[in-house]
């Protein structure tokens, strides 16, 4: 059904209509080599917004992961901000959470007004917010795994499944949280590490707010606001994610002390590792194999 000819930057697409030859795409240096080395399995070609995509698997082998990391980077996952490293390291959200929100201005103004260039305006700009969002994880966990993998150190991050049926909001929380790309985040963290050959624990989420990183005296009046932490017990005054990521690496370490095994949760867009420690990743995944014609 189709051929590709990487060095030339074209493929060959039998159509309904007959063979279809020379068709360029264009791709990154990153992702021309990935093409070359690991594709393998079928290509997907799409349409999306009057452009066209073809989506190609690749199967990356997964690099060995340290046997004994000295120590773990922490992750906590926020809303405001985005990830808070154990090491003090706050990604903010702040740029983000206002984007949405002109975002969701924009889309209701569209829908009220509901006239032929309003409904042109609200297409063209769809999935625009998802984007921007996808490409700000990619950046952070980019970052995140380089880190750890620089140091020699596993990564501790939450295990968030199900947190949307357990929080319950105020109205005006609802849209923020419901937005919120936790676990595309987690995600791509952890096929980065996998890829790396960096390990990636995931520990109970409970009470890392309100649990104190130096005493460990938990209490809900230690969470003063929602960026401070100040202990009732001794005193000791943090960053709140911060202290919440240094409660996370903590129990990380407890797990990796006790022998215990750590789950990842069943993200549906994390596909399962297949023998010899290969992965089958797509360009929706991984952003490495997605040449765009």
């Amino acid at each position: 059904m189709l051929s590709w000819q990487i060095a030339e930057r074209t493929v060959s697409i039998w159509t309904t209509g007959g063979r279809v030859k020379n068709v360029a795409f264009t791709a990154s240096a990153e992702q021309l080599a990935t093409l070359a080395q690991y594709r393998k399995g079928e290509s997907d070609l799409l349409e999306r917004d009057g452009m066209w995509f073809l989506n190609a698997t690749c199967e990356v082998p997964e690099a060995e992961p340290h046997i004994d990391p000295v120590d773990f980077l922490g992750i906590d996952l926020g809303v405001v901000n985005i990830a808070t490293t154990s090491d003090g390291e706050i990604m903010a959200g702040r740029e983000l959470n206002r984007f949405r929100a002109r975002e969701r201005g924009l889309r209701t103004k569209l829908q009220k007004k509901d006239t032929p260039s309003a409904n042109r305006r609200a297409k063209k700009r769809r999935r625009k917010e998802a984007r921007r969002a996808k490409d700000i994880n990619h950046k952070i966990a980019k970052h995140v795994v380089a880190e750890a993998e620089r140091t020699g150190r596993g990564i501790a991050l939450e295990d968030l499944t199900g947190i949307r049926e357990r929080v319950r909001l105020r109205k005006p929380q609802r849209a923020t949280h419901s937005s919120w790309s936790f676990a595309q985040l987690g995600a791509f963290i952890a096929y980065k590490a996998r890829r790396a050959g960096v390990p990636v624990v995931y520990v109970d989420p409970a009470y890392t707010s309100r649990t104190c990183a130096e005493c460990g005296h938990i209490d809900k009046a230690n969470r003063v606001s929602q960026a401070w932490f100040a202990c009732r017990n001794c005193g000791f005054v943090d960053h709140a994610d911060r202290n919440g990521s240094r409660n996370i690496r903590a129990r990380a370490r407890e797990l990796r002390r006790r022998g215990a095994e750590s789950t990842p949760p069943a993200h549906p867009q994390q596909p399962q590792g297949r023998a010899g420690r290969k992965r089958r990743i797509t360009a929706s995944d991984a952003r490495c194999a997605s040449p765009t014609l």
